[in-house]
């Protein structure tokens, strides 16, 4: 089961990187955008205003770089011996829940308890 998640885990590890560094070359391209354009885009008709569109890649961004901290803290936790152990009861997390969201630090009891 260890090696299957490593596994998978490093899939998303990729995955996530990957979208971080578009992300953040779209931020690049963008800010160099609305700092050489003197045009007010607020009120463009004909498309997205440029700060519209900033802030629609800072949110995916730090998305994209909180999964990626997420799936690295569970490397970790595989590395340790604690992958798949429930941060607050210490059970074992179901397989199930583990399949669902591969990151998990609590069981279904513990995650409903602390509203997660």
């Amino acid at each position: 089961m260890h090696e299957e998640a490593r596994e998978r885990l490093g899939r998303l590890r990729v995955d996530a990187a990957a979208r971080v560094a578009a992300l953040a070359e779209a931020l690049a391209v963008l800010t160099d955008a609305r700092s050489s354009s003197n045009d007010d885009d607020e009120h463009d008709p004909e498309g997205v205003p440029l700060s519209a569109e900033w802030s629609r890649l800072q949110g995916l961004t730090e998305q994209a770089s909180g999964e990626l901290t997420q799936v690295e803290d569970a490397l970790a936790r595989l590395d340790a011996g604690t992958y798949g152990v429930c941060a607050s009861c210490r059970n074992p997390i179901p397989a199930a829940r583990l399949e669902v969201r591969p990151f998990a630090t609590h069981c279904v009891a513990c995650a409903e308890k602390l509203g997660r």
